[in-house]
C-alpha cells in the first residue's frame, strides 16, 4: 500500500513509501483510510519533542475511514461501515492503565496517512451520519478531549466556561457547551477569530493582547463568581490566570503547555475555593464513542480551518507548529 512516512524527528522528513498492506488477523477489521487530522502530539513527535518513537514511522495520531475488510470472530461490524479509530486502541474504557495507553497510533503503531490500517473492532467508533470522514477525523482527540471536558465539570444549563484559545479543542469544547446551556466566554489574541467564536455561540469575547489580565475579566463578567470550567490549554504563562478566574468548586481542566510545561503555583486559592485540576490523556474508545452520540445528538460540525493533501504534510506540518495562525482544525483528505 501507499503511505507517507516520517523518517527522522524533522517537521520536514516526510517521504512517500510502499509498504505492506496489513491483513486484518482474528478480531480486527481492515480500514481503507480516508482523512486524518492534525494534533499538537503530531508536532511533537515530528520535533523530537515526544517520547517513544523508532523512525521512519507513518505518521498522524488521528483517522477515519470505511472498513473494506472483515476478521475472524468480528460480527457487529461490516465492510462499508464508516468508522473513526481510536488513537490508543488497546483503551477500550475504564481509568488509564500504562499496558493500555502506551500504545498510540502515529507513534508506536501506524497512524492515518496510510491507504489502509487494520485495527482491534472494539478500537472503532461509528461515524455520525452528518459528518464527512474530514469532519469524523477531529474527534478521536479533540473531540473527545472536549467531550472529557464537559463531562469533568458537569457542564449543564447555566455553567460558565472558559476557553483559551481557537484551536481544535476550544472550538469543539465551545460547540458542545453551548448545545449544553452553558455560557461561554473565550479569549484569542485575533479579533477577527473572536468574532468567528461568536458565529459558533461564544457568548463573551476576550483579546488577551489588549486585555492581558484576561482573568480580572472573567470575575468582572461573572459578578465576581468565576468560571465553572475553564479549558487550560496554555500552560506555564495562564495556569494561575486560570486558577484565579475559577468559580469556588470549578475545574481547571488541564491539556497543554503552549507555553511551557512548568509551573509555579499558589495552592492556597486552589485548597480555599476547592478546585478540581484535572489532567487529561485524551480518553478511552468509550469517551470516543459518548463524543461522538452527543456531536451526532446536537448535529455539531467540527470546524476544520484548512485541508491538505497526504502530500502535502510538510506544509500541514509547518502550519500546525507555527500556533496560533488556525481557527479549528487541519485535516487531510486522502486519495492515493
Amino acid at each position: 500500500m501507499k503511505a507517507i512516512e516520517l523518517t527522522a524527528p524533522r517537521l520536514d522528513a516526510f517521504r512517500a513509501a510502499t509498504v505492506a498492506t496489513p491483513e486484518p488477523q482474528r478480531g480486527e477489521v481492515l480500514i481503507r483510510l480516508r482523512a486524518g487530522s492534525l494534533n499538537f502530539v503530531d508536532v511533537a513527535v515530528a520535533s523530537g519533542n515526544y517520547p517513544g518513537p523508532s523512525f521512519p514511522l507513518i505518521p498522524v495520531v488521528d483517522g477515519a475511514g470505511e472498513i473494506v475488510g472483515i476478521g475472524e470472530g468480528v460480527s457487529r461490524l461490516a465492510v462499508n461501515d464508516r468508522v473513526i479509530a481510536h488513537a490508543k486502541p488497546h483503551w477500550i474504557g475504564g481509568r488509564p492503565r500504562p499496558y493500555e495507553t502506551t500504545e498510540m497510533r502515529g507513534l508506536t503503531l501506524p497512524g492515518s496517512l496510510a491507504e489502509y490500517v487494520a485495527l482491534p473492532a472494539n478500537a472503532v467508533v461509528p461515524v455520525p451520519a452528518h459528518l464527512s470522514f474530514e469532519a469524523a477525523a477531529t474527534l478521536p482527540i479533540a473531540g473527545t478531549t472536549a467531550w472529557n471536558a464537559i463531562r469533568a465539570a458537569d457542564v449543564g444549563p447555566g455553567s460558565v466556561v472558559v476557553l483559551l484559545g481557537t484551536g481544535g479543542v476550544s472550538i469543539l469544547t465551545l460547540q458542545l457547551a453551548k448545545a449544553a446551556g452553558a455560557t461561554v466566554v473565550i479569549t484569542s489574541s485575533s479579533d477577527e477569530k473572536l468574532e468567528r467564536a461568536r458565529a459558533l455561540g461564544a457568548d463573551h469575547l476576550i483579546n488577551y493582547r489588549t486585555t492581558p489580565d484576561w482573568d480580572t475579566r472573567v470575575l468582572e463578567l461573572t459578578e465576581g463568581v468565576g468560571a465553572d470550567l475553564i479549558v487550560e490549554t496554555g500552560g506555564s504563562a495562564t495556569f494561575a490566570r486560570s486558577v484565579n478566574a475559577a468559580a469556588p468548586g470549578g475545574t481547571v481542566f488541564t491539556i497543554g503547555f503552549v507555553t511551557g510545561a512548568e509551573t509555579t503555583a499558589n495552592l492556597l486559592p486552589i485548597i480555599v475555593k476547592a478546585l478540581r485540576v484535572v489532567g487529561n490523556n485524551t480518553g478511552s474508545v468509550s469517551d470516543l464513542r459518548d463524543a461522538a452520540r452527543a456531536i451526532a445528538a446536537a448535529r455539531i460540525e467540527p470546524v476544520i480551518d484548512t485541508v491538505y493533501s497526504q502530500d502535502q504534510a510538510a506544509e500541514a506540518y509547518a502550519h500546525m507548529a507555527a500556533g496560533g495562525r488556525h481557527f479549528g482544525k487541519l485535516a487531510f483528505a486522502l486519495s492515493w
